[in-house]
Parts: structure tokens; C-alpha cells; sequence
């Protein structure tokens, strides 16, 4: 039987609800991508968008290819998101699910490239951020 390497990046992790997509599938652990794509929050879930700066956080999976044609049904391939073939960081090949950067336009960012930590706090400004704040925030008075 065949076999496709899929990277998975939000609903599909562990602990999300989408994740039962992956039952019986092979998990070959966490992967990142090079930072080459963006992590859009979409609100219930996310999106992969290429051309962006971001290392993406995920988990990588070996899915037969049934599994993988059940997935896509559910990822609305072609239509909403588009199965491609990404290399991660480590220059594996996998498939992945991706929308076009005019699909997410005005959406926000995920900068932490984690769907994960998408609610946890990002850190304090260092001294010299704030200055910087402080200076824009008089600066347009």
C-alpha cells in the first residue's frame, strides 16, 4: 500500500478536533518549515500561506493513501485548500494543505508559527522596544 508523508499544523494536531482524521496513521513526531510560509488564523482554524516568513510548527505523519483521500474531502481539496508538496526544515518532503495568500487577505498572523501557543502571551518588550514605543507613541501626538 502507498504511503504520503503529511505535515499537519493546526486542527489535526494532537488535542485539536480534527485529529481523529489521523487515526491509525503513523506519527513520525514534531517537523517545522523553513521560514518561507506564514500561519494565518482563520478563526476555528488556520492556514498555511506560502511566500510568507514564518517557521511553522507541526507534526509530521505517514498516511496511507486512503487516509490521505479522506482528507482531502475534508480539507476541501481543490476547492478551499490546495494539496501541495512543501520541504520542511529538515528537507523532507511532505504534503501539506495550503491557501493562497488572497484567500486570507486582512487575516491575522500567527507570529509564534504555532497553532498551538496561538492564546499565550507573547513576552514583554525589551528595554529598547519600549523606547521605541514610547518615542512612535509622542512622535504622532
Amino acid at each position: 500500500m502507498r504511503h504520503f508523508l503529511l505535515f499537519v499544523y493546526g486542527t489535526m494536531l494532537p488535542g485539536e478536533p480534527s485529529h481523529g482524521l489521523l487515526d491509525g496513521a503513523h506519527c513520525l513526531g514534531p517537523a517545522t518549515t523553513p521560514p518561507v510560509f506564514d500561519l494565518v488564523d482563520l478563526g476555528p482554524y488556520p492556514a498555511l500561506v506560502a511566500a510568507g516568513t514564518t517557521v511553522v510548527v507541526g507534526e509530521l505523519y505517514e498516511v496511507p493513501v486512503h487516509m490521505l483521500a479522506a482528507i482531502d474531502v475534508y480539507e476541501e481539496h481543490p476547492v478551499l485548500f490546495k494539496r501541495k508538496t512543501i520541504v520542511l526544515s529538515d528537507e523532507r518532503q511532505a504534503q501539506a494543505y495550503l491557501l493562497e495568500a488572497d484567500q486570507v487577505l486582512g487575516r491575522r498572523r500567527i507570529r509564534s508559527g504555532d497553532w498551538r501557543a496561538r492564546f499565550r502571551r507573547m513576552p514583554a518588550p525589551s528595554a529598547r522596544d519600549s523606547a521605541f514605543i514610547r518615542w512612535s507613541k509622542n512622535r504622532f501626538r
